[in-house]
Formats: C-alpha cells, structure tokens, sequence
C-alpha cells in the first residue's frame, strides 16, 4: 500500500514529523481505517527515498501516540482511535496551516489587517463555489 505522503525537503519542520502529521491527518480524516495495513518501516522508506531510521522515529512515535500498532511477524496496522483524538488531530492541522500562512504574510510585510482582508476574500471564494 502506498501512502499520499508528500515530504518538503525544504522546510523546516524535521522528515520524521512531516511523516506523522500527514499519517494522523489520513487516520483523523477517515482515510486510513482501524486494522488497515501500513507499508513496513523499509518500504516506506524506499517510498519516500529516505533514511530507515528517519522512518522507523515516525512509526515509533505514532505507535506511542496511540495511532498505530505493530505485531511482530504481521506488520504495522492503524489503531482504534477515538474520535476525540481524531477531532484534536484535525483542529491542530488547520490551525497550523493558517498559523503557516500569517508567517508567511508577515515575511513579506502584510499587516495583521491585509491579512484578514484576504483571508475573508478566500472565505468569499469559497463561498461563491458553493463549497
């Protein structure tokens, strides 16, 4: 099975974390359901044309976070998660997205104010696409 996992060499935020925002991202959206197989620590890692061990910080820390669960011989699968977790997962990512995108107005000297202002223009956009 191949994960939509997509991995920015460029920022900031380190490979193992990029991993396990976007596996939990797929867990909390429905995407990867309770007891669904995920690709071992190596073939993810081929996958994704990274280290071994980059890959196996990423599964370790889902394991403890609750996400994941592995058996020897078997594989890794996902685990039940509840729905609070699955809700809090999904809260924190678009708050970081928009949190990511006030940065990156900020950088290029927008005020707090212009920032709004095109955030509610996007808010139109959408609206309009009836979306």
């Amino acid at each position: 099975m191949e994960l939509p996992i997509r991995l920015s060499k460029e920022s900031r935020e380190p490979i193992y974390h990029q991993i396990e925002e976007q596996i939990k991202a797929l867990i909390a959206g429905g995407h990867l359901q309770k007891g669904s197989p995920l690709p071992s620590i190596r073939l993810l890692s081929k996958d994704l044309e990274i280290s071994v061990i980059t890959t196996r910080r990423a599964y370790q820390n889902l394991e403890h976070q609750g996400f994941i669960i592995t058996t020897q011989g078997k594989g890794t699968f996902v685990a039940e998660v509840e729905e609070t977790m699955k809700e809090s997962v999904k809260i924190a990512s678009v708050y970081q997205a928009i949190e990511k995108a006030v940065e990156t107005a900020r950088r290029h000297d927008y005020s707090l104010t212009e920032i709004e202002d095109i955030f509610q223009k996007v808010i139109r956009s959408f609206r309009e696409k009836g979306e």
